[in-house]
Protein backbone atom coordinates (compact mmCIF):
# COMPACT_ATOMS: atom_id res chain seq x y z
CA UNK A 1 0.00 0.00 0.00
CA UNK A 2 1.54 3.19 -0.87
CA UNK A 3 0.52 6.38 1.54
CA UNK A 4 2.49 8.94 -0.62
CA UNK A 5 -0.28 9.61 -3.60
CA UNK A 6 -4.11 10.19 -2.47
CA UNK A 7 -5.96 9.53 -5.33
CA UNK A 8 -2.80 9.00 -7.74
CA UNK A 9 -2.16 12.60 -6.55
CA UNK A 10 1.17 12.96 -4.41
CA UNK A 11 0.60 13.70 -0.59
CA UNK A 12 2.34 17.31 -0.96
CA UNK A 13 0.29 18.34 -3.41
CA UNK A 14 -3.16 17.33 -2.05
CA UNK A 15 -1.93 19.04 1.11
CA UNK A 16 -0.54 22.39 -0.25
CA UNK A 17 -3.85 22.31 -1.99
CA UNK A 18 -6.17 22.52 0.72
CA UNK A 19 -3.60 24.59 2.71
CA UNK A 20 -3.97 27.16 -0.08
CA UNK A 21 -7.84 26.86 0.16
CA UNK A 22 -8.37 27.12 3.74
CA UNK A 23 -6.07 30.61 3.70
CA UNK A 24 -7.83 31.71 0.76
CA UNK A 25 -11.18 31.28 1.84
CA UNK A 26 -10.34 32.67 5.60
CA UNK A 27 -9.04 35.41 4.41
CA UNK A 28 -11.36 36.68 2.33
CA UNK A 29 -13.75 36.07 5.06
CA UNK A 30 -11.56 38.43 7.57
CA UNK A 31 -11.40 41.12 5.30
CA UNK A 32 -15.32 41.37 4.26
CA UNK A 33 -15.51 41.11 8.23
CA UNK A 34 -13.53 43.97 8.14
CA UNK A 35 -15.53 45.89 5.97
CA UNK A 36 -18.71 45.09 8.18
CA UNK A 37 -16.96 46.21 10.96
CA UNK A 38 -15.85 50.10 9.18
CA UNK A 39 -19.42 50.47 8.58
CA UNK A 40 -20.42 49.54 12.22
CA UNK A 41 -18.10 52.15 13.39
CA UNK A 42 -19.68 54.63 10.65
CA UNK A 43 -23.29 53.76 12.16
CA UNK A 44 -25.36 55.12 14.60
CA UNK A 45 -25.18 52.04 16.98
CA UNK A 46 -21.89 52.52 17.45
CA UNK A 47 -22.80 55.85 19.00
CA UNK A 48 -25.10 54.18 21.45
CA UNK A 49 -22.72 51.07 22.30
CA UNK A 50 -19.60 53.41 22.52
CA UNK A 51 -17.18 52.24 25.17
CA UNK A 52 -18.62 48.44 25.12
CA UNK A 53 -17.49 48.20 21.47
CA UNK A 54 -14.55 49.63 22.28
CA UNK A 55 -14.20 47.09 24.86
CA UNK A 56 -15.35 43.89 23.01
CA UNK A 57 -12.81 44.59 20.35
CA UNK A 58 -10.09 44.93 22.82
CA UNK A 59 -11.24 41.69 24.56
CA UNK A 60 -11.30 39.55 21.15
CA UNK A 61 -8.03 41.40 20.20
CA UNK A 62 -6.36 39.84 23.13
CA UNK A 63 -8.33 36.72 23.66
CA UNK A 64 -9.61 35.97 19.86
CA UNK A 65 -6.44 34.40 18.42
CA UNK A 66 -6.61 30.73 20.24
CA UNK A 67 -9.78 31.02 19.02
CA UNK A 68 -9.67 31.52 15.31
CA UNK A 69 -6.83 28.62 15.84
CA UNK A 70 -9.01 26.05 17.19
CA UNK A 71 -12.06 27.17 14.78
CA UNK A 72 -10.55 25.08 11.97
CA UNK A 73 -11.52 22.21 14.07
CA UNK A 74 -14.63 23.26 13.98
CA UNK A 75 -18.06 22.62 11.59
CA UNK A 76 -20.54 25.23 11.06
CA UNK A 77 -18.91 27.95 13.17
CA UNK A 78 -15.29 28.74 11.72
CA UNK A 79 -16.83 31.29 9.28
CA UNK A 80 -18.98 32.93 11.95
CA UNK A 81 -15.32 33.10 13.90
CA UNK A 82 -13.58 34.47 10.89
CA UNK A 83 -16.08 37.25 10.32
CA UNK A 84 -16.42 38.20 14.05
CA UNK A 85 -12.80 38.54 14.03
CA UNK A 86 -12.50 41.22 11.23
CA UNK A 87 -15.71 43.15 12.14
CA UNK A 88 -14.04 43.11 15.83
CA UNK A 89 -10.85 44.64 14.06
CA UNK A 90 -8.83 41.97 15.52
CA UNK A 91 -5.06 42.77 14.60
CA UNK A 92 -4.06 42.05 11.03
CA UNK A 93 -1.05 40.00 12.16
CA UNK A 94 -2.13 38.50 15.14
CA UNK A 95 -5.15 36.61 13.29
CA UNK A 96 -1.99 35.69 10.83
CA UNK A 97 -0.01 34.71 13.37
CA UNK A 98 -3.37 32.52 14.68
CA UNK A 99 -5.03 31.24 11.72
CA UNK A 100 -1.27 29.80 9.34
CA UNK A 101 -1.63 27.19 12.10
CA UNK A 102 -5.40 26.48 12.06
CA UNK A 103 -5.00 26.50 8.23
CA UNK A 104 -1.68 23.78 8.66
CA UNK A 105 -4.25 21.72 10.83
CA UNK A 106 -7.25 21.83 8.42
CA UNK A 107 -5.03 20.70 5.50
CA UNK A 108 -3.66 17.66 7.69
CA UNK A 109 -7.06 16.79 8.76
CA UNK A 110 -8.30 16.73 5.63
CA UNK A 111 -5.78 15.61 3.54
CA UNK A 112 -4.80 12.55 5.62
CA UNK A 113 -8.52 11.29 6.01
CA UNK A 114 -10.59 13.84 7.68
CA UNK A 115 -12.85 13.69 4.92
CA UNK A 116 -13.02 9.67 5.30
CA UNK A 117 -14.01 9.58 8.74
CA UNK A 118 -16.89 12.01 8.00
CA UNK A 119 -17.73 9.73 4.99
CA UNK A 120 -18.21 6.69 7.19
CA UNK A 121 -20.05 8.88 9.96
CA UNK A 122 -22.40 9.87 7.30
CA UNK A 123 -22.82 6.22 5.88
CA UNK A 124 -23.49 5.16 9.07
CA UNK A 125 -25.85 7.73 9.64
CA UNK A 126 -27.75 6.94 6.33
CA UNK A 127 -28.17 3.27 7.39
CA UNK A 128 -28.98 3.87 11.07
CA UNK A 129 -29.63 7.56 12.11
CA UNK A 130 -29.96 6.08 15.94
CA UNK A 131 -26.76 3.91 15.71
CA UNK A 132 -25.33 6.90 14.88
CA UNK A 133 -26.80 9.57 17.01
CA UNK A 134 -25.31 7.04 19.54
CA UNK A 135 -22.09 7.30 18.63
CA UNK A 136 -22.26 11.26 18.29
CA UNK A 137 -23.53 11.72 22.18
CA UNK A 138 -20.47 8.88 23.18
CA UNK A 139 -18.28 11.28 21.24
CA UNK A 140 -19.88 14.04 23.13
CA UNK A 141 -19.65 12.65 26.51
CA UNK A 142 -15.99 11.51 26.32
CA UNK A 143 -15.22 15.13 25.12
CA UNK A 144 -17.00 16.04 28.67
CA UNK A 145 -15.16 13.86 30.59
CA UNK A 146 -11.71 15.12 29.16
CA UNK A 147 -12.59 18.12 29.97
CA UNK A 148 -13.73 17.85 33.85
CA UNK A 149 -10.73 15.35 33.95
CA UNK A 150 -8.49 18.87 33.20
CA UNK A 151 -10.57 21.00 35.25
CA UNK A 152 -10.20 18.75 38.14
CA UNK A 153 -6.48 18.60 38.06
CA UNK A 154 -6.31 22.22 36.97
CA UNK A 155 -8.29 23.16 40.19
CA UNK A 156 -6.31 20.71 42.36
CA UNK A 157 -2.78 22.44 41.43
CA UNK A 158 -3.61 25.44 41.39
CA UNK A 159 -4.12 26.42 45.40
CA UNK A 160 -1.35 29.05 45.40
CA UNK A 161 -3.60 31.66 46.26
CA UNK A 162 -3.76 33.47 43.05
CA UNK A 163 -6.71 35.84 41.81
CA UNK A 164 -9.43 33.61 39.43
CA UNK A 165 -9.25 34.73 35.77
CA UNK A 166 -12.28 36.58 35.88
CA UNK A 167 -10.54 38.80 38.35
CA UNK A 168 -7.60 39.80 36.55
CA UNK A 169 -9.09 40.45 33.78
CA UNK A 170 -11.34 43.08 35.68
CA UNK A 171 -8.47 44.52 37.29
CA UNK A 172 -6.73 45.06 33.93
CA UNK A 173 -9.41 46.39 32.48
CA UNK A 174 -9.67 48.69 35.21
CA UNK A 175 -5.82 49.71 34.86
CA UNK A 176 -6.13 50.22 31.16
CA UNK A 177 -9.33 52.14 31.82
CA UNK A 178 -7.22 54.37 34.34
CA UNK A 179 -4.57 54.97 31.65
CA UNK A 180 -6.91 56.51 29.03
CA UNK A 181 -8.76 58.76 31.39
Amino acid sequence: MDYGFLDGRPFWIVYAALFAIAFARTQTIYWIGRGVGAGLHRSRLADRIGDRLTRAERLINRFGPPVVTVSYATVGVQSAIHLAAGAMRMSYWRYLAAMLPGCAGWAAIYSLGGLAVMAVWWELFLRSPYLAAAFGVLAAAAVAALVLIRRRQGGASSGTGAAAPSDQATSLDRAEDSRTT
